[in-house]
């Protein structure tokens, strides 16, 4: 009676978490509708100017935000348990790097501008790449977690020097002006663009409903198995998924990291690690985080504007720093 009580207040916890992060998320849309040079009233803007400055610019880049936000910071939960390494994170582990790497090698190979599939598509695969390489390194008892996350970092880094000679040796001004956008921006995103979240909102959805497979997961693979759970194909869906929520988001904003590591991390410390509460709980306050931020971004600065991942960067490092000396990395 007694267990059966504290696992329905337990419940209720998350679910009242649930229910706060998603009314501060509709209060963090209205106010990244509203403010900026021209404040604007969403429901009721006043003229013809502030009906495509809502319309044109400050909704597409919202969804944009709230989109990334979400992919981002599930499929940081979902490779912490994948990985088996409380700081795994898309950005940290460089899957953000391979899909960037992949997009500027289509960008030279098509320099005609390639479709917002075509870019997709190769951000996947490059995220695909780097998150297999990690996984099949992770499965090898002789890694540890602390090498692991080094590994990542590295590829992360060569990803980065890589791409960063490829718009070094361009000419092309456009290949140069995507530089500011791999730093980690919505600001250029139009409703075209949005054709990508076709793609990603029903995948998110079916990531945040593998909670309790993910449940049975952290139990170790072979109680997993023994519960019913064909682990392998299981560890390849999750590996397809991620990697193409990780590529659309690098595809429609850039490289934005620590969402991922922060946002689960943290609920895990205050709520605790049940994945079927702890997936779309990451989803809500990922968008909540990347909408904040993408509204400081715009309004910080009085004549220009910061890219996103700059100010994500800014709010994250500090935090990945403590969770670094917190943890016990064998």
């Amino acid at each position: 009676m007694l267990l059966n009580e504290l696992r329905v207040r337990h419940e209720s916890r998350w679910r009242l978490a649930i229910l706060i992060a998603g009314v501060l998320l509709l209060a963090a849309c209205f106010f990244s509708l509203a403010v900026g040079e021209i404040f604007i009233w969403p429901w009721s803007p006043d003229g013809l100017l502030e009906q495509q400055l809502l319309t044109q610019l400050r909704f597409p880049r919202l969804l944009a935000a709230l989109a990334i936000g979400a992919s981002l910071a599930a499929s940081g939960a979902v490779l912490q348990v994948l990985l088996g390494n409380p700081l795994a994170e898309p950005g940290v582990l460089g899957i953000s790097g391979g899909a960037s790497l992949a997009l500027v090698v289509v960008l030279f190979a098509l320099p005609l501008a390639p479709t917002p599939l075509i870019m997709m598509a190769a951000a996947m695969v490059g995220a695909f790449c780097f998150t297999l390489i990690l996984v099949g390194l992770s499965q090898r008892r002789k890694v540890s977690t602390a090498r692991l996350l080094l590994i990542g970092v590295a590829l992360g880094i060569l990803s980065g020097a890589m791409v960063t000679w490829a718009f070094y040796f361009s000419d092309d001004l456009n290949l140069r002006m995507l530089m500011y956008w791999l730093m980690g921006s919505v600001a250029g995103v139009s409703w075209p663009q949005l054709v990508l979240l076709v793609a990603m909102m029903p995948v998110l959805v079916w990531l945040c409903l593998q909670g309790k497979k993910l449940d049975l997961l952290m139990l170790g693979e072979n109680q997993a198995r023994q519960l019913g759970l064909d682990v392998a194909a299981f560890r390849w869906r999750l590996i397809l998924i991620v990697s193409l929520l990780v590529g659309a988001s690098v595809a429609l904003g850039g490289i934005i990291g620590f969402i991922g590591l922060v946002v689960p991390h943290l609920l895990r410390l205050a709520l605790g690690a049940e994945n079927r509460f702890l997936l779309p709980l990451s989803a809500l306050f990922g968008a909540l985080l990347l909408a904040l931020a993408d509204t400081l971004a715009r309004v910080l600065l009085p004549a220009a504007e910061l890219p996103v991942g700059v100010v994500i960067t800014t709010l994250g490092a500090p935090l990945f720093i403590w969770m670094l000396l917190r943890s016990q990395l064998d």
